[in-house]
């Protein structure tokens, strides 16, 4: 008997325990614009407009923090102003990208952000070339944001995504490839 009653509690409470982290759970969409361009590159270039676009999850641990993982559809590169190996031609790299930020958010709204994200090369598109793949099948950075989310779950936000892990992936003589990306992103989101 003693055994039945401890096994029940202990039910009663898993239970319990499960049902309020699925309360602390949500899920939204997410989308927005992508401001891209490589540092650190031994040729000129300049910045591209792009796109980001997705679904995220957000387990709220108190209040006013939460843990936030996203992914996310992303085009990213720049755009080469003059070089030999290149030409004059827009590099643009779409990645699967899955940010992990811990998320700040005060009683009114506003919130901050920061957190590793990890960047899965899905499809590059660099013109014609004689080289190979142009980026790293993996692209690693660090994120940190901005932004306002309404009570009804509507936000718009700002992040700044910096480049730890080298983009390029091909041999060229006259070329570092040890150049990184940096995208500054807005975005809207609903979160249900």
């Amino acid at each position: 008997m003693k055994k039945l009653l401890f096994i029940c509690l202990v039910f009663a409470s898993t239970n319990g325990f499960s049902q309020g982290l699925f309360q602390r759970l949500s899920f939204g969409l997410k989308a927005g614009a992508n401001y891209s361009n490589y540092t650190n590159a031994s040729f000129a270039t300049e910045g591209i407009v792009g796109f980001h676009a997705g679904a995220l999850v957000n387990f709220r641990i108190t209040d006013n923090f939460s843990v936030q993982e996203e992914f996310l559809l992303s085009s990213q590169g720049a755009k080469v102003k003059d070089n030999t190996l290149f030409g004059k031609e827009n590099l643009n790299v779409y990645y699967m990208t899955v940010p992990f930020v811990l998320k700040y958010r005060t009683n009114f709204g506003l919130y901050i952000e920061a957190g590793p994200q990890a960047g899965f090369r899905i499809k590059e598109d660099v013109g014609s070339n004689s080289f190979g793949e142009f980026a790293n099948k993996m692209d690693l950075a660090g994120v940190g944001g901005i932004g306002y989310q309404t009570k009804s779950g509507f936000g718009i936000g700002a992040r700044y995504v910096a480049g730890i892990s080298k983009v390029g992936n091909f041999n060229a003589s006259n070329i570092k490839t040890d150049f990184r990306t940096n995208v500054i992103q807005s975005s809207i989101f609903y979160i249900f």
